[in-house]
């Protein structure tokens, strides 16, 4: 088990290597011109030219990505001349419009992206798996098809739409929640959950709903499975036979979505961060984008790359646990 995650941490090296070249490369190859971004719409051509030099991107772009990737792992200059910054480890760039590290602006937001990702990844697996359960074990029942109907239902509504539906109704009109503004769990827990149960709520309803499709699919597949006859006719108790063998075969494709989506949230949720003014890392990407703020933008896909692939190396390792016929095999 050990050299497999040795083998698979190596793979996600290479991974995020290919991932980093390649977004690199979308945005340095561009038609729009960095420097002019950062001299801003002010600056006369011969201004521009001096900011290319200072910033490095009149060298050949191998090198520029090479000075890049070195500095991740050793910290580099940004620039040259008087303008010149020190940029330390682990240096992603360097923001135009903010004139702070990209791994600093990072930092700062994480927190709150990682706080909006993971509450509302526990209610939806818990909503999901839950009604998936119920309508599979109930299948052809009016249950299972009001259940099915409302998840689609649910599925098919933009986010956008869903958050301002819960803003007008459980904030402004039933005054239950106050407007979402994030507090550090540090500080305060319960004002740090009641402030994000409605950007949990929001994320939650779109994704419980593909997972209880997902979680009934699953289970009708698994309990027609010969080994589920045979442990009901050894005499078990139904609870048994649908936890312990049905659930457990089940979620193993819960689980690999399951990391798919957890590890794209981590690094922010860009639609309801941004209708909710929550300062996450998916509000710093829209900025990004909206200001051509190009070091931040390839930072945050570096970050997304990040927590993607090492949810899938997590997921690899949870099978063992879930399913024993991959431990032996």
């Amino acid at each position: 088990m050990i050299l497999y995650a040795l083998r698979r941490l190596a793979a996600v090296a290479g991974v995020l290597l290919v991932i980093c070249a390649v977004t690199f490369a979308i945005f340095y190859l561009l038609p729009s011109d960095p420097a002019a971004h950062a001299c801003g719409k002010t600056c006369t051509p011969e201004q521009v030219t001096l900011v290319r030099e200072q910033m490095g991107l009149d060298r050949p772009v191998p090198e520029q990505f090479g000075g890049y990737v070195a500095g991740i792992f050793a910290g580099r200059t940004l620039g040259t001349g008087p303008a010149a910054l020190e940029c330390s480890v682990p240096c992603f760039g360097y923001s135009y419009q903010n004139a702070l590290p990209v791994w600093d602006l990072l930092t700062d937001r994480l927190p709150v992206s990682v706080s909006l990702a993971v509450g509302s990844a526990v209610l939806w697996l818990i909503g999901g798996l839950a009604v998936g359960l119920v309508a599979a074990l109930r299948r052809g029942t009016a249950l299972d098809r009001s259940l099915m109907a409302a998840t689609l239902a649910s599925a098919s509504v933009p986010v956008y739409f869903t958050a301002m539906m819960l803003l007008l109704i459980l904030v402004q009109q039933l005054e239950w929640l106050p407007y979402p503004d994030y507090r550090p769990i540090t500080e305060d827990p319960a004002a740090w959950a009641g402030n994000l149960l409605l950007p949990w709520m929001t994320l939650a309803s779109l994704y419980a709903a593909m997972y209880a499709r997902l979680t009934r699919a699953s289970m009708i597949e698994t309990m027609a499975e010969p080994y589920i006859r045979t442990a009901r006719a050894k005499g078990l108790y139904e609870r048994t036979v649908v936890t312990k063998h049905g659930l457990r075969s089940a979620l193993t494709p819960i689980v690999t979505i399951f990391g798919m989506d957890l590890g794209g949230l981590l690094a922010g949720a860009v639609i309801t961060e941004h209708v909710f003014g929550l300062p996450g890392v998916g509000q710093l990407t829209y900025d990004a984008i909206f200001k051509a703020d190009q070091p931040v933008v390839l930072g945050v896909t570096l970050l997304a790359a990040f927590f993607i692939t090492l949810a899938n190396l997590g997921v690899d390792l949870l099978y063992a646990l879930i399913d024993p016929r991959v431990r032996y095999a």
